[in-house]
């Protein structure tokens, strides 16, 4: 961790009110969403700051859920995110720039065994005190990643032209996060 970060206040993400949702193309002419329930982490932002010096989120990939049973056991699977072997997706920050309203975020996300670089796009969504003297705080992130990059390739070619399912995933992140008022600095 940075001296900046080192600094910072921890806050520690909420899994009750967060969500990680992605979007794929389905058949080339639909989109279909899910999001994964298994969400854990910290974002350190500096005391007098809305933006965060670091981000560091862990994801149950067997925790993918896309209202479709049967779909969630082929996602689950070794021909897309083989969760028995790779049971966790991470992301940390590595470099956070920006305003507020808009800030860029990259880090290294390591999904189905495989780490590459993601840029996020994201903004502060809110700072509040909850009725039990907590301080919360809340931000919004997106960015689309290919899925072949991460070594998911399983694909069926489409007897009218096209893929089943495309390669291009859409990532649409919020985060509530908490720090609880006799929680020392971190």
């Amino acid at each position: 961790m940075s001296a900046t970060a080192s600094a910072a206040v921890t806050f520690r993400i909420d899994p009750a009110h967060s969500s990680v949702e992605f979007v794929v193309r389905h058949m080339v002419i639909s989109r279909v969403r899910g999001r994964f329930a298994g969400v854990r982490g910290s974002i350190a932002i500096p005391d007098g700051s809305d933006v965060p010096v670091a981000v560091d989120v862990t994801i149950d990939a067997a925790s993918i859920d896309t209202r479709e049973e049967q779909r969630d056991a082929h996602l689950r699977s070794g021909d897309f995110l083989d969760v028995t072997k790779f049971p966790l997706l991470t992301f940390r920050s590595n470099e956070i720039n920006g305003t507020p309203d808009s800030f860029s975020m990259k880090g290294d996300l390591t999904l189905h065994g495989v780490k590459r670089t993601l840029s996020l796009r994201s903004r502060l969504d809110g700072r509040t005190r909850d009725p039990w003297g907590n301080d919360r705080v809340a931000f919004s992130a997106e960015a689309q990643l290919d899925r072949r990059d991460f070594g998911m390739i399983w694909n069926q070619t489409l007897e009218a032209g096209g893929v089943l399912v495309g390669p291009q995933v859409m990532i649409e992140i919020t985060v509530q996060a908490t720090r609880g008022p006799d929680e020392s600095f971190s």
